[in-house]
């Protein structure tokens, strides 16, 4: 009977470390992505005017995941506003950093660089155009065919 028990035992301590493995790889600081799966659009996306992001400041767009700087006047840098620790969307920018809700990491969203963590990482930076007087961040549509 001793055998049986210690094989369980043995089976119980490899699946729990198993899972606190899991649990590591899921909360790594190093991590680029996160839980995101893709954290910048695939797609173009029409942001609005670009006279919403005034110049010297910010703007967050967390509905599409975006933040956009105007460092000068026609000058746009747009990141993506997903943290690089766990995936969360940024709730709030104030004075150009931007702040994760669900583990208080900070990021400067002028240069996407991570100020305070957990998160190490920067956030990704997205391209970024004036078209039809819209701002459109993403990568541009495909010539139709």
């Amino acid at each position: 009977m001793s055998g049986q028990s210690t094989r369980r035992t043995v089976l119980k301590g490899a699946a729990l470390a198993g899972a606190a493995g899991l649990g590591v790889a899921a909360c790594s600081t190093d991590s680029k992505l996160g839980h995101a799966g893709v954290p910048t659009p695939t797609a173009p996306v029409a942001l609005g005017s670009p006279d919403e992001v005034p110049v010297g400041g910010s703007k967050l767009y967390r509905e599409q995941r975006l933040v956009v700087s105007c460092p000068a006047e026609g000058q746009y840098k747009a990141f993506s506003a997903q943290c690089t620790h766990a995936g969360c969307v940024l709730d709030k920018v104030e004075e150009n950093e931007g702040n994760c809700p669900c583990h208080g990491s900070r990021f400067d969203v002028t240069t996407g660089k991570a100020l305070k963590g957990p998160a190490t990482v920067p956030l990704p930076e997205v391209e970024i155009r004036v078209e039809g007087g819209e701002l459109v961040a993403g990568p541009k549509a495909a010539p139709s065919a």
